[in-house]
């Protein structure tokens, strides 16, 4: 595997995606981040060399833009690719964003969260690639099978509603995880206590559908239970509006089953 890869970004996919490669014996030649830390610290894990300079970032086989949706054409705008392939990490941004940096271009989609101290299992990750040549789909796909057992063709379309359900599935559990959580502390009780009902949760959706494994007042609307829990959260309109929604919308969804 003599292919050098430049890695722009040094964040949590950026890292996990990296570390994946080199483990699977990649060379990994230049780290890129406008952060020093963050470029530093994940060089020193790769055994490489980095940059917070646009201007200093080497020639590479293929480049991996791995950064925040709304600064990849102020960035990617400032380096010469010279016609190699480049490949972006993104799960909303079509393949189309990368066309005028390269003529050979295409997309690796990690469907995962990433938290840099947390260690993840790639081999079981889903990758979604995508390219805009056969000769480049070729390419991207032998990486993303050396790192995954789950490797599928998809379009920019069908990746932004994958990523779309994707925040709805993790993101925004999550931060409901953290309202639980603020919750709970209000009375000292410890978040602990949710774990063996989150792990259940999350069980039964790997052997029935979600809308079968529904639970809970809103379901059949109780208005007994609802109105003593919203009169429960009266101290703050935050958690009211966002009960009150995700309850509706659940009573709504049940209703046309």
């Amino acid at each position: 595997m003599s292919l050098k890869f430049c890695f722009i970004g040094a964040g949590n996919l950026a890292t996990h995606l990296s570390k994946a490669l080199y483990k699977n014996g990649y060379a990994i030649s230049q780290v890129y981040s406008r952060t020093k830390l963050s470029a530093e610290t994940l060089a020193a894990n790769l055994n490489t060399e980095y940059t917070i300079l646009l201007k200093e970032i080497k020639n590479a086989d293929i480049y991996f833009i791995a950064l925040k949706d709304s600064v990849i054409d102020e960035v990617l705008s400032q380096i010469d690719f010279r016609n190699k392939l480049i490949i972006h990490c993104s799960g909303s941004l079509p393949l189309s964003v990368l066309s005028k940096y390269s003529t050979n271009y295409g997309v690796l989609y990690p469907l995962q969260t990433f938290s840099k101290n947390r260690k993840v299992d790639f081999n079981t990750i889903p990758i979604f690639i995508e390219s805009n040549s056969k000769e480049n789909e070729y390419s991207i796909n032998k990486i993303a099978s050396e790192i995954s057992n789950n490797v599928s063709i998809l379009n920019s379309e069908k990746r932004k509603l994958l990523h779309i359900s994707a925040v709805f599935t993790c993101n925004f559990v999550n931060h409901l995880y953290a309202i639980s959580s603020e919750i709970l502390k209000s009375k000292n009780i410890p978040f602990d206590v949710l774990k063996p009902l989150i792990l259940e949760t999350a069980q039964k959706v790997q052997e029935i559908e979600p809308q079968d494994a529904q639970t809970g007042p809103a379901v059949r609307f109780d208005e007994n239970i609802i109105s003593s829990h919203l009169k429960e959260l009266e101290g703050n309109k935050n958690y009211v509006e966002l009960y009150n929604s995700i309850s509706k919308s659940i009573f709504e969804h049940h209703k046309k089953q």
